[in-house]
């Protein structure tokens, strides 16, 4: 019997709650070769199993390729919920029809947000200790289903009846505060109970508001108002009734026990000032005043649609040091994006400060140089003598040490630990390998992801955090290689699109909170994220959805593009070749260069949304060009572009603008100089990427595998030799300081996974429908492996060498033929077509000099 599809996903979750896409991308794994597929919704599981569907029914599709398709049905409105399922038919037959999902829709209208009111807390024309707002109410029995949709300017936790709505961090997360803002729905349906309840919600300031602080670092200012909040409450009974609460001049208002909210600087909190059981029915309101409304006007509140920032993990420290009476510093042994939680005891008033620091100075204390200082933590006890823990809940750090100074008593193991937060994304790859370096290297770059990846994919988590575009684009194989960012990165390109000007400028941060000067706000390898993000995202993901909505800021970022070019040449712009070591790069080479990916994205875009005039006019561009590039760099007595240096002709042979008869000698002076530098990069982080995927396709993995093998500067094993736990900003990051958390150079998890271990997308393939394995056994390897959840299934590779054979495994899920291309111990390959399923090969011979 055939097996019915699986994993289905709406709009890449898993049955999502509060969405407002009418018709969202509906996903399923099929469980082999699909051939067509059928669709059914209904608002009634009933109605769904009986095949009366009253919202859609696809019928059958006949289409092998597609399993992400949009939503078609009747739209269901605000609060509905809807079920759906899908079968396929396979090479031998119709599947069953899978499991039920759902989603569930949310609020997607201004009017169904009708009498809900920002509110906030009275402004009492001195400091301010951060709000908190609660309104007391009454149900007349259980509901069978309730919700809260809420949000806030800046940040806000939610609970009822005492009890926290969900895992969420930091909600609603960074968006252009005047444009829009995230709202989250929140099944609070178990917290809810007949008779009294309360709903609470606790603010903080976020960057949404990040004033000066007298004593604390601000990477920037920003002031877009006091905290406030707008909420909506819709509780269905058994009976069939509803009850609906919004914010309004009904809630109450006081301050809480956060008196500083630094998104920069820290957190302070005072225990003394907490007001035990605030959330709780029954609580004396006495001192409460009336909420007041504080109105914001032309943003647009949107739901949720990716993961929310979480604790995912819990990291305790490995020792502890008193540099100085007094004070202690606790080292995590790894260098994480988080918040420390403190446990204590200790008599009310006294006050424990805490300092997150990534490194450490001389004496042993921590050293906040290079991370923006000063920025702590202060927690004032309430004096409980059974014990207090605490952890800041309006911001977060990066840091490896934790400096404690006030501590009352001793410290223990269990005095303070780190709690590493980021996107919820989940786990979606992972690598391995017989070399201890080349592990340490995947290691600290997935690090450096998760330590970035919040509600923007930041630069570092604590001197800035900021949305700094080219990461988004240019290393994006590594973070989709290490989790699942379908959903995710929708956000991160709709930010894009909200920054852009009206001029089509895509500015390099998103959101832009501060204005940079111009070749950091206007540089084709940063604003192309807005292009070449959604272009990533069709290929690993099938999304054509991003693809059609942002097409047309794309035209206007090309309008700018054009604006600032002579005749496809952009000589004059940005930044050129970022934290390279050799700074000979012409700045209009990395530009010129990004010119003509983001033509020939658009020219591939065109096309797959069905705009094939479009699609021929892109590519006639990006052949322009490339040729224009040729013509103004190409060195013909020298067989090289611009400088000569490793990035010059890295960049020129990824964009196809040298000659095919040239690519000989362009290669061989690239390896040329590679060796000339005994093996090391010289690259920034423009051109490092194409420098792993250019010698990587013109066999010479073992270059790489050279280049990865080095230990002193520069390189990623100095970095590793030095101590580094997550990959730093610079080539010689931790000897020469600056952020120890960036993962803008980690581009050589692409080359462990795809080359190395060989696990790779066909070239024409969308959404792994077909899988290239071409595994590169170089640098004195006996094994490696690796694996990936595509859209269609997990596919995975593990191969081993010993002196006499090759030995590979390959693990392809549902799909068209792939491709094995078996390595030969004298050179060359085995090429052979492979149905999905497990394979093993072996391949005889002396592998001893390979």
């Amino acid at each position: 019997m055939t097996t019915a599809p699986h994993t289905l996903r709406t709009a890449h979750l898993a049955d999502p709650l509060g969405i407002d896409e009418q018709h969202p991308d509906l996903s399923w794994r099929p469980a082999g070769r699909q051939r067509a597929y059928r669709i059914q919704a209904a608002t009634d599981p009933g109605l769904l199993a009986s095949g009366a569907c009253d919202l859609w029914d696809s019928g059958p599709v006949e289409d092998p390729r597609s399993t992400c398709v949009r939503y078609d049905g009747k739209p269901p409105g605000a609060r509905r919920r809807v079920w759906w399922r899908v079968r396929v038919r396979y090479d031998d037959g119709l599947s069953p029809w899978s499991s039920a999902a759902t989603w569930e829709t949310g609020l997607p209208t201004a009017a169904d947000w009708s009498g809900a009111r920002w509110i906030t807390a009275p402004d009492t024309g001195g400091p301010a200790r951060l709000p908190l707002l609660a309104v007391d109410f009454h149900l007349p029995s259980a509901p069978v289903a309730a919700r809260l949709h809420a949000t806030a300017l800046g940040s806000y936790e939610a609970s009822v009846n005492g009890v926290r709505a969900g895992r969420a961090l930091l909600e609603p997360g960074c968006t252009d505060y005047g444009t829009r803002l995230i709202y989250a729905t929140h099944d609070i349906t178990d917290a809810l109970r007949p008779g009294d309840n309360t709903v609470g919600l606790s603010l903080g300031n976020g960057i949404a508001h990040a004033p000066r602080v007298p004593g604390r670092y601000a990477k920037l200012h920003i002031d877009h108002g006091r905290p406030r909040a707008i909420a909506v409450l819709h509780a269905v009974l058994a009976d069939g009734t509803s009850t609906t609460l919004v914010t309004d001049g009904a809630w109450h208002a006081a301050g809480g026990p956060v008196t500083l909210s630094a998104w920069f600087g820290g957190e302070e909190y005072d225990a003394r000032l907490e007001r035990h059981g605030w959330d709780r029915p029954g609580h004396d309101r006495a001192g409460w005043r009336a909420a007041v409304e504080a109105p914001l006007q032309g943003v647009t509140l949107n739901a949720r649609t990716h993961p929310p920032v979480e604790a995912v993990d819990t990291v305790a420290p490995v020792s502890v040091a008193e540099p100085r009476p007094g004070i202690q510093v606790f080292d995590l042994g790894v260098n994480i994006a988080g918040r420390p939680r403190l446990t204590v005891t200790g008599p009310a008033g006294a006050s424990v400060v805490i300092r997150p620091g990534e490194l450490l100075a001389d004496d042993g204390t921590v050293n906040q140089r290079f991370t923006g200082t000063p920025c702590y933590d202060r927690y004032t006890l309430r004096g409980d003598p059974g014990g207090e823990e605490w952890a800041p809940a309006t911001v977060y750090h990066g840091f490896r040490y934790l400096q404690v100074e006030g501590l009352p008593g001793d410290p223990a193991p269990a005095t303070v630990r780190g709690e590493v937060m980021r996107t919820a994304n989940a786990r979606a790859g992972g690598f391995s390998c017989s070399s201890d370096l080349l592990n340490g290297i995947h290691r600290i770059i997935d690090r450096a992801v998760q330590g970035n990846m919040f509600s923007v994919l930041t630069d570092c988590p604590h001197r800035e955090k900021l949305g700094w575009l080219e990461q988004a684009h240019l290393v994006f194989p590594v973070v989709a290689g290490g989790y699942d960012v379908a959903a995710y990165y929708r956000k991160l390109v709709r930010d894009m699109a909200d920054a852009q000007t009206a001029e089509g400028l895509v500015p390099g941060i998103a959101p832009e909170y501060t204005v940079f000067e111009d070749k950091f706000r206007d540089d084709a390898n940063w604003g192309g994220a807005l292009v070449l993000a959604p272009w990533h995202l069709y290929r690993t993901y099938g999304d054509t959805t991003t693809l059609r909505t942002h097409y047309p800021d794309m035209l206007r970022y090309l309008g700018h593009l054009h604006s600032r070019s002579d005749d496809g040449l952009l000589l004059h712009h940005g930044l050129a070749d970022w934290i390279a070591f050799d700074n000979s790069t012409p700045k209009a080479v990395t530009a010129t260069y990004a010119h003509q990916r983001i033509a020939a994205a658009l020219g591939d875009i065109a096309e797959a949304i069905g705009r094939p005039d479009d699609a021929a006019a892109h590519r006639r561009l990006a052949d322009r060009v490339a040729r224009a590039f040729h013509t103004e760099f190409f060195d013909p007595a020298r067989h090289t572009y611009g400088s000569g240096s490793q990035a010059c002709d890295a960049l020129a042979l990824e964009m196809g603008a040298v000659p095919a008869e040239e690519v000989p000698a362009v290669l061989d002076h690239l390896v040329e100089s590679v060796r000339a530098a005994d093996d090391h990069v010289t690259v920034g982080e423009i051109a490092l990427p194409a420098l792993l995927r250019v010698l990587s396709a013109h066999e010479r993995d073992d270059v790489v595998a050279d280049l990865l093998s080095r230990t002193d500067s520069p390189s990623y094993g100095y970095q590793l030799a030095h101590g580094a736990t997550a990959l730093t900003e610079r080539w010689d990051g931790p000897t020469r300081g600056s952020s120890q958390n960036h993962f803008m150079l980690g581009a050589a998890s692409e080359w462990l996974t795809g080359s190395l271990a060989g696990l790779r997308q066909a070239a024409d393939s969308v959404a792994y429908e077909r899988i290239v394995v071409r595994p590169a056994p170089v640098g004195g390897l006996t094994r490696a492996s690796a694996w990936y959840e595509t859209p269609r299934g997990r596919t995975a590779v593990a191969w081993h060498r010993s002196p006499d054979a090759f030995r590979l495994t390959v693990t392809l899920p549902p799909g068209a033929p792939s491709r094995v291309e078996l390595p030969l111990p004298g050179g060359g390959r085995d090429v052979r077509e492979v149905k999905p399923g497990t394979w093993e090969f072996t391949v005889p011979g002396d592998w001893t000099t390979r």
